[in-house]
Parts: C-alpha cells; sequence; structure tokens
C-alpha cells in the first residue's frame, strides 16, 4: 500500500505539470513574455574620410642594444654576482676579478714613491745649501753640479713610480667588469673559479627598454613608406590594442632574391612587456589614400569570420555586413551597405538582436 504522504506528492507534481502549459500558452497569447524591452545603447555616426592605404606584414622583435660584455684582463673570477635575468643599470658589478697579486705590488710601488719622495725632499734641500755656497764661490762648480744631477734623477724616478702606480691601479680596475648600460642578463658566459683570458665573455647583456620591430618590406610597398611615418604593431601574444611606433630607417640594400627592403621600426616598451624574438604584427601608412567610410572600431562585432555593424533606423538596430579595409587613429574604414550620417551603435551592441528596438543612453556627434 502507498503511504498516503507520498500520494499526496505525486498528484501535486502532476497538477503542477499539466497547468505549465497552461500558463505558458495564456502568456504567448497576451504577448508580455515574448516582447523584449528597448535595450539602451550609444550612437556614433558613420563619416566619409580620405585615408592612406595600408598594409600589414608580420615582423620580429629586436632589443635595441646587444652586448656580449669581455673582461678587459684576464684571470680568476672572484666574484660574479650578475645572474641570466636579472635586470642591471649602468656600472653594476658584473664580474670582479682575483686581484691579490696586483695589490701586493702596488703595496710595493707606493712604498718606493716615498722613499724617493724623501730622498729628492733632502735632495732639494741640499741643492739650496750649495746653491747659496756657489753664490759666494765656497765651493766648487763641480759639487754644484752633482747635487743638481741627484735632484734632477730622483725627481725623474718619482715620475717613474708615479706611472708604475697609475699602470697598477688601471690594471686592478680591469679585474672589475661593470654594465656598460641598463639593461638584463641574457647569457652568462663564466663562473666563480674559472679563468677568463684578456676579451673573453662575461656576459650578454641586451637593453629593451625601447625594441626595434624588423620588417622585411616587398619592393611595391617600401616604394610608398614615409621616412618617419607611423605605424601600428600588435604583439601577437600580447591581449592588448595595438600599439603606435615610428619607422626609423628603412635600409637602403635589399634581399635581389625576394624583392624585399628591412624596415626598423621602433617601440617604447615600459614596464618591459615586450621581448626580444616575439611576433609582431605591423600596419604601415602608404603613400597612396582613398576615399572611404570610417565607422568608430568598437562598431564593429566579429562572428567567426564575418565582422557586422548594427545600423540603427527608425527606433530599431539592424545588423550591416562589413568588411575592415584598415584602421586609423581609432576608426576603422569599411565597406558595405552603408553612408555617410548613418548612426551606429559603438556600445551596447554586444546584446542585440537584428531588429530590436533600443533606446539612445547618449549620443554624441563625430
Amino acid at each position: 500500500m502507498i503511504p498516503t504522504t507520498t500520494l499526496r506528492r505525486f498528484i501535486f507534481l502532476l497538477a503542477a505539470m499539466i497547468a505549465l502549459p497552461v500558463v505558458g500558452l495564456a502568456q504567448e497569447k497576451t504577448g508580455v513574455a515574448t516582447k523584449r524591452p528597448p535595450s539602451p545603447v550609444t550612437v556614433l555616426p558613420v563619416v566619409e574620410k580620405r585615408v592612406s592605404r595600408q598594409v600589414t606584414l608580420v615582423g620580429s622583435v629586436e632589443a635595441v642594444a646587444t652586448s656580449v660584455v669581455a673582461a678587459e684582463a684576464g684571470g680568476v673570477v672572484a666574484a660574479f654576482p650578475a645572474k641570466e635575468g636579472r635586470r642591471v643599470k649602468t656600472g653594476d658589478l658584473l664580474v670582479r676579478l682575483k686581484t691579490r697579486e696586483q695589490v701586493l705590488e702596488l703595496k710595493g710601488r707606493v712604498a718606493e714613491r716615498e722613499r724617493i719622495k724623501a730622498n729628492l725632499e733632502n735632495a732639494q734641500k741640499e741643492l739650496e745649501r750649495v746653491g747659496r755656497l756657489r753664490e759666494n764661490n765656497s765651493i766648487s762648480q763641480r759639487t754644484y753640479d752633482d747635487a743638481l744631477y741627484s735632484h734632477r734623477a730622483l725627481s725623474q724616478a718619482l715620475l717613474v713610480a708615479e706611472s708604475q702606480i697609475e699602470t697598477l691601479t688601471y690594471r686592478i680596475e680591469q679585474k672589475t667588469v661593470v654594465a656598460p648600460f641598463d639593461g638584463f642578463v641574457a647569457a652568462e658566459h663564466t663562473q666563480i673559479g674559472q679563468w677568463i683570458q684578456p676579451g673573453g665573455p662575461v656576459v650578454t647583456l641586451v637593453d629593451i627598454s625601447q625594441v626595434r620591430v624588423a620588417v622585411d618590406v616587398p619592393e611595391r610597398y617600401a616604394v610608398q613608406l614615409p621616412p618617419d611615418g607611423r605605424v601600428q604593431v600588435t604583439l601577437t601574444s600580447l591581449a592588448e590594442d595595438g600599439r603606435q611606433g615610428k619607422i626609423d630607417a628603412i635600409l637602403p640594400k635589399g634581399d635581389a632574391m625576394t624583392r624585399t627592403f628591412p624596415v626598423r621600426v621602433f617601440l617604447d616598451n615600459p614596464g618591459f612587456a615586450i621581448k626580444a624574438g616575439m611576433e609582431a604584427v605591423v600596419t604601415f601608412d602608404l603613400s597612396e589614400r582613398f576615399s572611404a567610410l570610417m565607422v568608430p572600431k568598437d562598431a564593429v562585432v566579429t562572428a567567426g569570420d564575418r565582422s557586422m555593424v548594427y545600423r540603427v533606423k527608425d527606433g530599431k538596430a539592424f545588423s550591416v555586413s562589413v568588411t575592415v579595409q584598415g584602421y586609423h587613429d581609432g576608426l576603422a574604414a569599411v565597406t558595405g551597405e552603408l553612408t555617410a550620417g548613418d548612426l551606429l551603435v559603438v556600445r551596447g551592441n554586444e546584446r542585440l538582436m537584428p531588429g530590436q528596438e533600443v533606446v539612445f543612453s547618449h549620443k554624441t556627434e563625430d
């Protein structure tokens, strides 16, 4: 026998299932549930402008400065604070070689200099004494000449000692290798205890505070590039909008096989997000210009391989397929069934359905 409680629950669920279609049918007849309210949107007009034709090519990021820092002198590595990936500043210590032998020799040279100074001071006093006697004809010319030549010899010996001390000091300074510019240690070429030959590599240092994008541009486009033209660079691996760059150089010698010319584009790199070796997509403005319909970049909605915009007419939004020809200062040059002055949705278009009623939350003019 089925318990009373279970039987009541079954009857209640059955009644609810029968009632749902009836309620849905009633709402469908009244139209209350199916009608969507007007969606608030922001619109901007389509404008017509003359713009430069563009070409987009793929390049590679390079460090502006790359240096294999070398040791001037040879020796055994005593300290090696530079490590791969570490950022260093100009003058920071990279490697220090052992200098014990040179330091001891320097102490001896300094002591010898002080001895010569003392002798020279005594010779100076003797020269002054015999000079006074010579004026009174109390000594021979030979005695005066001996004192004079002794003073000169000691003066020359002091110069030699000073030179030797400067040479040893310089050699000791050569045992310390410092960073020649701000940058990152990209590779280590030695370790503590290792012998370095004079001129041997210590580290590879790269500066990426500013980076250079190298692009091989086909001949037909290279001749249309302005020498200092602006370009837009998008880093494939960085999820961000394109960065503005500037052409630094169009190299005069091209590749005869591919008929391309190397172009160098400089980019600022605050935060060092861009790394050497990254892929970069570069869009150049060419000298050729044409008239185009320009729409706000935010008006373009991408759905798979299809691009479209929402045009507002009679209070409703209708989708219009477009083809993007390029981007200029936040605007997209497009072709499609549009005319200058058409109002396009630039905010709120991600939730629109074709034919949906809209209400302007904000409207601005070009």
